[in-house]
């Protein structure tokens, strides 16, 4: 008998996921908890084994494709016929003669998943022409008037995994946060550089119990402030910019801060971070080392309400005690949710935190 294996709920309120790679292949004959697909979730991958033991009699959804939980992504055994409900998977391609057709307003042909997906891109689902079954929009639909007419020039890749991710995420925080951004000198003499970002974030949880309109988000009509410091700090990897989090970061001691960063970037680069490692931070920090240019601007954190960057520390001329000296100096900027956070209280935060790291 057949076995149709559905995308599960991982935990952790996961609505949707992304087929990064299948591990096995049509016609291959499998054990139970043999590696079976891997999924791409929050910035993570995680390796589904198979629940069931047989011949991969159908692969139904694609690598790259996104796909709610509850969707039939595999066949196994000999049956091999595709699930009833494999016509409503949301990449269903339209029947040869079906005509295309607008939905009247308000009556729009969508998934949830297409819903969030247009959203994030800005896209009037109402002035989109559906070429799915029905007059259905579909996910190229959406990406198309996302983007506009594609053109003919160029290498074109999809977005897909990470990128994806982060391009979505990026989008949201840009489109729902009215960002400033606050910069000052900071003279880091007193700071081991091979530890700067352990350090910053030690001063940086060690300062925002004083300003607690920065350690918290914006839930509709309310402001939560939050009673816990756990902070994200921004990783490069060959995939993408993730946001692992240090939990519990005013409890911890700089040793403690500097293994548990160096254990979350390690992890990070080699995409074995698990999901409850890049969720639920309070407060972000970043710092590109010597590719961080003069200063950056950072992007808010969404659903957080401010991130601190660290500019390139380098030795720059400084006046002390009226001479001219070298010093290694570098910025500190500080980006913020002008609808939570003011910004004369932004500065006096980022000068408390200056103060920490200089002392």
């Amino acid at each position: 008998m057949a076995y149709e294996f559905k995308l599960p709920d991982l935990g952790e309120g996961l609505t949707e996921g992304e087929i990064a790679r299948w591990l096995v292949a049509e016609g291959q004959e499998i054990a139970e908890d043999d590696p079976l697909v891997e999924v791409q979730t929050d910035k993570t991958t995680v390796e589904i084994p198979s629940p069931a033991g047989g011949k991969v009699a159908r692969i139904l959804v694609a690598e790259g494709d996104v796909v709610p939980v509850g969707t039939v992504l595999v066949v196994i055994g000999e049956d091999g016929a595709a699930p009833a409900a494999e016509e409503e998977q949301p990449r269903a391609e339209p029947a040869p003669t079906a005509e295309p057709r607008r939905e009247p307003p308000g009556r729009v042909r969508a998934t949830p998943l297409i819903r969030r997906m247009a959203q994030a891109l800005g896209v009037d689902l109402e002035s989109v022409e559906g070429s799915g079954p029905e007059g259905r929009i579909t996910e190229d639909d959406v990406r198309r008037a996302g983007a506009g007419e594609a053109s003919d020039e160029g290498r074109r890749e999809p977005l897909r995994g990470v990128r994806r991710l982060v391009a979505e995420h990026m989008a949201r925080a840009h489109r729902e946060v009215p960002p400033v951004t606050w910069v000052e000198e900071c003279d880091f003499s007193n700071v081991e550089l091979k530890r700067l970002v352990p350090t910053a974030l030690k001063a940086v949880a060690e300062t925002l119990p004083e300003f607690p309109e920065l350690n918290a988000r914006l839930e509709r009509d309310a402001i939560v402030y939050l009673d816990r410091y756990d902070l994200g700090v921004a990783v490069q990897t060959d995939q993408g910019l993730v946001v692992p989090v240090v939990r519990a970061c005013e409890a911890k001691s700089l040793d403690e801060l500097e293994q548990e960063v160096a254990r979350l970037a390690d992890a990070a680069r080699e995409g074995t971070l698990k999901p409850e490692e890049l969720r639920d931070s309070t407060f972000t920090v970043t710092s590109a080392g010597k590719l961080g240019g003069l200063l950056t601007t950072p992007i808010v954190n969404h659903p957080e309400v401010a991130i601190l960057s660290i500019g390139r520390v380098a030795e720059r001329p400084v006046v002390r005690e009226g001479k001219v000296v070298a010093r290694p100096v570098g910025t500190i900027a500080i980006t913020f949710d002008h609808r939570v956070v003011d910004g004369a209280r932004a500065a006096e935060f980022g000068l408390a935190v200056i103060d920490r790291l200089q002392s």
